[in-house]
């Protein structure tokens, strides 16, 4: 850890190091500067190290930091709902990891971090911790008290990492990576040694050349899929779900390897989601809902982009199927999809077409033909919005559907339906529909059916919940 805490911190020190180089001449005393910076660096490490303790006190885990002021984090094994252990590149290297416990009481962090224990050490702090965590009746199974007891579920197939430049997110890495070098530049320019007007005249030169960055655009386009797929792949290479010991098992990365363990007792049902491009290639993704989860969208994730049977199959194994119909919602649903998603184009196209007639520029004339293609590009986004909406209840689990270009479908048990709560806006009051949303205490809090026929927002919930 006396290694790996100053070359973690490298990174953030690197320009204010080369800044400081700079500004004095590359002479002996920037250097001694330099030199001062990086040993603090090493004492902070130093310091880190050697006042902080941890150790499990009869049914509570305490970690320790003391310095000139002493402090004691106290975290009771019962209240533990997850135990994550990652292993960054400089940690596998030395025989290190990280490992991390969730109580669900942080929001999106995690409770307590050991940060450079052993391997070893993880597997068997992971290993007793659940099992101290999970409630149990009786007395403990022999098979427990020997070593856990793992089933794997699924284990993604590398070749399905090819269904990864159709998630949206992993698309926008080349755009991500170009605005954080400009960042950089306009930010570190002086210290860089181009300085910021410099940018800034190298940006004004481009503008006053737009082939050069039409081409620019072309190329990071082009670049979406590989850059995206590469990063896809970086987080969910070897991807394997498994059961073990009474916990759903998430273990994913190629850099930085990572364990997950969720709960199955707090398990409360699964979201499916799909874009408009992975609904074409017949591919969703699946995340968990569970109760007290910090960081539901990263932790929960259950599996990447895999076949649509696939993930029906790993979900019914993991959690349990959903077995009815999804129920339709009223046509003037899909009269309001196809209004928001016509009506906003077909204004813009109508101003258009008084502008072209009063100046004739081009300009307008560009925007006109672009509006009325996107106006007509609404009318199918429209009714695939309609046609994914819906609601069911199969007795045991209630699902609820929407969304095109992200389309979600949340599947949750009868238990975990805490209330209901309806919504109406006043364009919902012209039309007669409303929102019914279903309380969950797990997962997002609330899942919503849209545009309801009052039948069914009456009805629905009397249905699921008559009690």
């Amino acid at each position: 850890m006396l290694l790996i805490d100053p070359v973690r911190m490298l990174p953030s020190l690197l320009l204010p190091l080369l800044g400081v180089l700079l500004v004095g001449g590359f002479s002996a005393r920037s250097y001694g500067w330099a030199v001062l910076g990086i040993v603090g660096t090493v004492v902070f490490a130093v310091v880190r190290w050697v006042t902080f303790t941890y150790e499990i006190a009869g049914d509570r885990l305490e970690t320790k930091r003391s310095l000139i002021s002493r402090s004691v984090r106290t975290i009771p094994l019962e209240r533990i709902r997850g135990v994550d252990v990652s292993t960054p590149p400089m940690h596998r290297l030395l025989g290190l990891a990280v490992l991390k416990i969730d109580t669900g009481a942080s929001g999106g962090d995690e409770e307590a971090e050991l940060d450079g224990v052993t391997r070893e050490e993880a597997d068997r702090l992971k290993a007793l911790l659940l099992r101290r965590a999970a409630p149990r009746e009786g007395p403990m199974p022999e098979a427990a008290a020997t070593g856990p007891v793992e089933r794997p579920i699924v284990r993604v197939p590398r070749r399905w990492l090819l269904y990864g430049p159709l998630s949206g997110a992993y698309l926008l890495t080349p755009f991500a990576l170009a605005g954080g070098a400009v960042g950089l530049a306009f930010q570190w320019g002086d210290e860089l040694g181009f300085g910021q007007d410099a940018a800034w005249n190298v940006g004004q030169w481009l503008w006053e050349h737009p082939y050069l960055l039409l081409i620019a655009a072309v190329l990071l386009v082009l670049a979406m899929p590989i850059l995206g797929g590469l990063m896809y792949a970086v987080f969910n290479w070897d991807f394997q779900l498994k059961r073990r010991d009474g916990y759903l098992v998430a273990e994913r990365g190629l850099i930085n390897r990572r364990s997950v363990s969720l709960e199955s007792a707090r398990v409360r049902g699964y979201e499916i989601v799909d874009g408009l491009a992975e609904r074409w290639a017949g591919v969703v993704r699946v995340w968990a809902i569970v109760t007290g989860l910090g960081d539901s969208q990263t932790r929960g994730q259950l599996l990447p982009d895999v076949p649509r049977a696939v993930a029906y199959q790993v979900t019914g194994d993991a959690v349990g199927p959903y077995t009815a119909a999804l129920r339709r919602h009223p046509p003037v649903a899909r009269n309001r999809r196809l209004f928001r998603a016509v009506f906003p184009w077909a204004l813009i196209a109508l101003v258009s077409g008084v502008a072209v007639g009063v100046t004739g520029m081009m300009v307008w004339w560009i925007l006109l033909v672009l509006s009325l293609l996107l106006a007509g590009v609404g009318i199918p986004l429209g009714l695939d919005r309609y046609a994914s909406l819906g609601h069911g209840y199969d007795g045991v689990r209630v699902a609820v559907r929407s969304g095109s270009l992200r389309r979600s479908q949340a599947v949750v048990e009868r238990r975990a339906v805490v209330g209901w709560r309806l919504r109406q806006t006043w364009f919902q009051r012209r039309a007669g529909v409303l929102t019914l949303i279903a309380g969950v205490g797990a997962g997002k809090g609330g899942y919503e059916a849209i545009d309801v026929s009052k039948a069914q927002a009456g009805g629905f919930p009397a249905e699921v919940t008559p009690e």
